[in-house]
């Protein structure tokens, strides 16, 4: 006889956990992601560097994360350890802060390592977190924590006109209070993570799906021509567009960043309904058209318009590729977060390298060539992802909905 093993109910989206992570997000990310791509220009001034020395920052910064994320995040796996939340965006405020007082290249990337470990940190746990209280609504939940990260991401090249270019880059260190008071932003949550965990970990022992390994290298190298695309824009952009000022080519990366917020929210959305995978490959083939057109534009009002939706449908996969790595990784949900946020990040700094290097034997108009094509790259490799539909995948927030037999 065929029996159904009671199905567990959904437990509703926790919204304060949520906006927490996101606001914690926004806060690491402006730090790190957000800031470090958009100081390249004033730390190549400040330390007389060449391209290629100058993009050595974002790689130190982008790989001290990639590789610290996953390896936080597979610790964290076998030994939850919520504390590293808290103690991650400390030290991400806190590395960044300190560039503003050391006065050689060799100081300088240290401290923007100590940044990037800490960020790597905070992004499994964090991630996790937030896979925890979105209940049933996973895109969204991610939606709203990747938004977080974004707008961080955005607002950070704001800060160059806004405050840095008054206060140069001894500024930094008014940033060393906001590491302080980062300490009460994620303090207050750790109390219901660990409640959390032990939860998901009983209810999880009903039944589990297997890792995808095929579909995590495909979507991994998605993430990483991803990644590539949008730090080679962000970094590039003011040396591409040097007849106008840095504030104009800030203004600009912040229309990029700024609409890339909007569609990682909103992608996440959709994806509850349409499916990842579906959302996921549209939204590269959609943003393809606009990284072509992009090197044509100018600085004026056709390259506020192209940037704007070039950035909203070639970052609106952000938070789908995080609950998409989860299903395929559904034993290691945290170093899933580490992989398609951390790795990808750590992938964005080895290509801003690359292209420095690029910059400096062919010039940076070669660079938005390659960029240009990196999106239709991403959509064909979605191609060959794992349906996210039917019993292919399973997701693991749906651990012991299993029907049994006896």
């Amino acid at each position: 006889m065929s029996t159904a093993a009671p199905l567990p109910t959904r437990q509703p989206i926790y919204r304060r956990a949520v906006f927490t992570f996101s606001a914690s997000h926004f806060l690491n990310d402006l730090m790190t992601t957000g800031l470090v791509p958009a100081l390249v220009v004033m730390y190549k001034q400040a330390f007389h560097l060449n391209y290629t020395q100058s993009t050595l920052i974002v790689l130190v910064s982008y790989l001290t994360s990639s590789v610290a994320q996953p390896i936080f995040g597979a610790l964290s796996d076998r030994k939850p350890r919520v504390w590293w939340l808290s103690v991650g965006l400390f030290f991400s405020c806190l590395g960044l802060a300190l560039t503003g007082a050391v006065d050689s290249l060799g100081l300088l990337l240290v401290c923007v390592a100590v940044s990037g470990f800490g960020s790597g940190a905070f992004h499994p746990e964090a991630s996790r977190g937030t896979h925890l209280a979105a209940g049933g609504k996973k895109g969204l939940a991610q939606s709203i924590f990747q938004v977080g990260g974004n707008a961080g991401q955005a607002c950070g090249p704001m800060m160059i006109p806004l405050f840095l270019h008054r206060t140069g880059i001894h500024g930094l260190l008014w940033f060393l209070p906001v590491a302080v008071l980062s300490l009460g932003l994620t303090g207050q949550i750790l109390g219901w993570i660990n409640r959390r965990i032990v939860a998901e970990r009983t209810a999880r022992k009903v039944g589990q799906g297997e890792n995808n390994i095929p579909g995590v290298i495909l979507l991994v190298l998605l993430i990483i021509f991803r990644s590539w695309c949008q730090v080679g824009v962000v970094v590039f952009l003011p040396f591409y567009m040097h007849h106008l000022s840095l504030e104009a080519s800030e203004w600009l990366n912040f229309v990029f960043v700024g609409a890339g917020a909007l569609g990682t929210f909103l992608g996440g959305m959709w994806s509850d309904k349409l499916g990842l995978k579906r959302l996921l490959v549209g939204s590269m083939f959609a943003a393809t058209p606009f990284a072509i057109l992009f090197p044509f534009t100018h600085g004026g009002v056709l390259a506020v318009f192209d940037l704007l939706l070039f950035g909203f449908c070639v970052l609106s996969s952000f938070a789908v590729t995080v609950v998409y790595m989860q299903k395929l990784l559904p034993k290691n949900v945290a170093m899933a977060s580490g992989l398609s946020i951390g790795f990808g990040v750590g992938a964005g700094g080895i290509g801003a390298t690359l292209m420095g290097s690029i910059s400096d034997a062919f010039g940076v108009p070669l660079v938005f060539t390659i960029l240009s094509v990196l999106p239709l790259v991403c959509a064909l490799i979605g191609l060959f992802l794992p349906s996210d539909r039917g019993p292919a995948l399973s997701s693991p927030g749906d651990a012991g909905q299993l029907k049994t037999t006896s």
